[in-house]
């Protein structure tokens, strides 16, 4: 029995072993630049069948959801981290920080994301849950006058996006240094707003 026993741990722990060489090789390969890579390339560059990919993931959106875990680990890594601001603003201004580390480390899996949304019921799902996310926290740290303020809200919502973040880094061709700082300036002029 403890030989039988000892055979399951082995399969199990060789499939754990698969599973998270399937993951890290879809990590990879959008890391590098492939925006959409196919099960069959997953499968070579994780060195597995692709008979394995999909006893692991039956498709592709089990796929993203185990690499958004992943993802989502990194990211949180930053955002929890305490602020050393003891003040509204001087929070809302470290986000802009943040929020730069943590798009620059997701930034290939969101263009990946974008691309695929519309054919991926997970990604689309997974997109709403950041802008709630990062909504959520931009409410909680701001200063309760611009909070009850709509347009002020909105305002800093907008600049302190993926979006926003995205332009000024691809289409306007800035440094992260850059975009913070722009964004930084903008946030700070907005909070400052009678």
């Amino acid at each position: 029995m403890a030989e039988q026993d000892e055979i399951e741990d082995g399969r199990r722990r060789r499939g754990q072993d698969n599973r998270a060489r399937i993951v890290a090789a879809m990590l990879e390969m959008i890391r590098d630049g492939e925006v959409t890579p196919s099960a069959e390339q997953v499968a070579e560059r994780a060195q597995v069948g692709l008979r394995t990919v999909f006893r692991h993931f039956k498709d592709m959106d089990s796929l993203y959801s185990e690499m958004s875990e992943v993802i989502g680990r990194e990211v949180r890594a930053i955002s929890e981290q305490p602020f050393r601001s003891a003040e509204p603003r001087g929070r809302v201004l470290e986000l802009v920080a943040r929020r730069g580390e943590a798009f620059e480390k997701i930034a290939p899996f969101k263009r990946a994301s974008e691309v695929l949304r519309h054919r991926s019921r997970f990604l689309d799902a997974d997109n709403d849950r950041l802008v709630v996310a990062l909504r959520s926290i931009l409410e909680h740290v701001a200063p309760a006058a611009v909070v009850t303020d709509r347009e002020r809200l909105e305002t800093l919502d907008l600049l302190l996006s993926w979006e926003s973040w995205a332009r000024l880094r691809r289409e306007q061709g800035l440094s992260p240094a850059q975009a913070r700082k722009v964004l930084e300036s903008a946030v700070g002029r907005v909070l400052d707003a009678v």
